[in-house]
């Protein structure tokens, strides 16, 4: 016999009943697909426990991850980027910015603190790539080069954690002057003998690879990152030749030379520390 027995036949529940799975509790690792809790997420700090695959995450897990106790003071929080050539494509620059502002609660796409990691001093500068693809403009150059004035003042270490689709198209050549700008802040933080450290995360592409992402004394990334100047589609359409297996992956980054180390994000906070011990000493 049965232990259960359906009395009435079909659902019964009313529609305004029924309970939802609130959005964000879930998420899909794009790797191997498997389903994936948020709560799982946080505590592997944002790792597929699956597969390994490195989910893109923005300053605030950044900072979650790496800041002693989430505990920073948030630099130059204020700044926001003008419309200097009223710009307009599909809808105004002006437009575009509010719009963004208000969707995902940043000024920009770069957030700067400063905190501690493992008791060590630090300035991190971080950046979201949910604020316009984590283009690069004014705002963005005027945080990196504010952030290591900051680390030249009180001689604490820079890093950068970059994460973008490359220059700000919107602010044309005003975007385009920030590689110059940021590129000559770095080279006043080495000449202060003030450490730089460079976090390319996926994606990492356009002029921010042609600029402060490489300038690194140490240049890391997180496995699997993309990481390039212009894209696959464009390169292999300008040479006509089809590209090596793996290109633009952080491990063919790092084969060719172009990279120190490949960290898994579980162990950044010790790497990072370990990397700041070294160079204090």
């Amino acid at each position: 016999m049965a232990w259960f027995k359906r009395e009435i036949k079909g659902i019964i529940t009313t529609t305004e009943e029924k309970k939802e799975a609130p959005d964000g509790i879930w998420n899909k690792c794009p790797e191997c697909k498997k389903p994936l809790h948020y709560s799982e997420q946080v505590e592997n700090q944002y790792v597929c426990h699956y597969c390994g695959y490195h989910l893109r995450i923005g300053s605030k897990e950044y900072f979650s991850i790496l800041f002693d106790n989430n505990e920073f003071t948030e630099l130059y929080p204020n700044l926001h980027s003008g419309d200097p050539l009223h710009f307009e494509d599909t809808k105004k620059y002006e437009d575009r910015l509010k719009e963004t502002m208000k969707k995902t609660g940043l000024k920009d796409a770069i957030r700067a603190g400063f905190g501690k990691i493992n008791g060590q001093d630090i300035v991190i500068a971080c950046m979201d790539f949910n604020f316009i693809g984590g283009s690069m403009g004014s705002v963005v150059g005027e945080k990196i080069a504010r952030s290591i004035d900051y680390s030249i003042a009180h001689k604490v270490p820079f890093l950068m954690i970059s994460k973008s689709g490359g220059a700000r198209m919107m602010e044309a050549a005003f975007s385009l002057m920030q590689m110059a700008k940021t590129s000559a802040k770095l080279a006043l933080l080495a000449q202060a003998k003030v450490p730089y450290i460079s976090l390319l995360t996926d994606p990492t592409t356009g002029g921010v690879t042609a600029s402060y992402a490489m300038l690194g004394d140490i240049n890391i990334a997180e496995p699997g990152s993309l990481i390039g100047f212009a894209g696959p589609r464009v390169i292999k359409e300008t040479i006509k030749k089809d590209l090596p297996k793996g290109f633009q992956t952080a491990e063919f980054v790092q084969e060719h030379g172009f990279l120190d180390f490949i960290v898994d994000r579980r162990e950044m906070k010790e790497k990072l520390t370990s990397f700041l011990k070294m160079m204090a000493n």
